[in-house]
């Protein structure tokens, strides 16, 4: 597990993740690399949450391993290549999907769950988007796209009860006990659909500074891991040092936050 957060304004889109990964042997630790710029000369990264990695392979190395193929010094696989002035994320997305899931995972049994969300512009673009891949075990729908040029605000994943509680005014159970406290499954679904507008706690607005959201993606990421930090009951799959990357226009792909080693 993991908290992933990403941020779209006008600008671009932070990203921003703590350090912890758990594995299929129950380990878990705090010093994994979570955001990966899939290459150099182009604005777009991905980051994961989820299972650590696939097989004896972490996901860090495998995407940089796919990057390496979209530079097209790969042998073999020269059609992967990108071109810096003819690209697309959804195109990505695809690609990242294929070797992931078609190349990595199926082979290994396919018992991977992991989602990795894909941010950045497409060449010639004046706005950013946001894809995801979500992996699910067997199962590995077509990429999604979860934020278009045109949409604006906070997206997180992984460990949700902390920001769901923060920004939604309900946590990810409120169905749950509801019915169990005598509703049935719609009118609870229906009461939490009317409820949530309500209590929804504007956070940004699309013309905020990259500072700002910068700022805003580092005190989610640290109000979850502290929640999970302090919960008596909850397994402590959130942690260590927090990383931070912008993707803008013109400056691209920055590091903002790093952990060393």
């Amino acid at each position: 597990m993991t908290v992933l957060v990403s941020v779209k304004i006008n600008d671009g889109v932070v990203m921003a993740t703590d350090s912890a990964s758990s594995f299929a042997s129950g380990m878990i630790y705090n010093s994994s690399r979570k955001i990966v710029h899939l290459r150099q000369d182009i604005p777009v990264a991905a980051m994961v949450t989820g299972a650590g990695g696939i097989g004896n392979e972490s996901l860090a190395t495998l995407l940089k391993d796919l990057g390496q193929r979209f530079t097209g010094s790969v042998p073999g696989y020269s059609d992967w290549m990108i071109d810096p002035a003819d690209y697309d994320i959804e195109r990505i997305a695809v690609r990242l999907r294929q070797f992931l899931f078609e190349e990595k995972a199926v082979p290994h049994g396919a018992t991977t769950w992991t989602k990795v969300r894909v941010c950045g512009y497409s060449s010639g673009r004046p706005l950013a988007e946001i894809w995801e891949v979500n992996m699910m075990g067997e199962h590995c729908p077509p990429p999604s796209r979860i934020q278009s040029e045109e949409e604006f605000g906070l997206r997180w994943d992984g460990e949700y009860e902390a920001l769901d509680r923060l920004v939604f005014g309900l946590g990810t159970r409120f169905n749950e006990f509801a019915v169990k406290h005598g509703m049935n499954s719609e009118d609870a679904a229906s009461l939490r659909e009317k409820v949530v507008p309500e209590l929804y706690e504007l956070l940004f607005i699309e013309a905020m500074p990259m500072q700002d959201a910068i700022e805003l993606a580092r005190y989610l990421v640290e109000t979850t891991i502290g929640f999970v930090k302090f919960s008596v009951s909850r397994p402590k799959v959130v942690g260590g040092p927090i990383e931070i990357a912008t993707i803008s226009k013109h400056e691209g792909f920055q590091w903002i936050q790093r952990r060393e080693h």
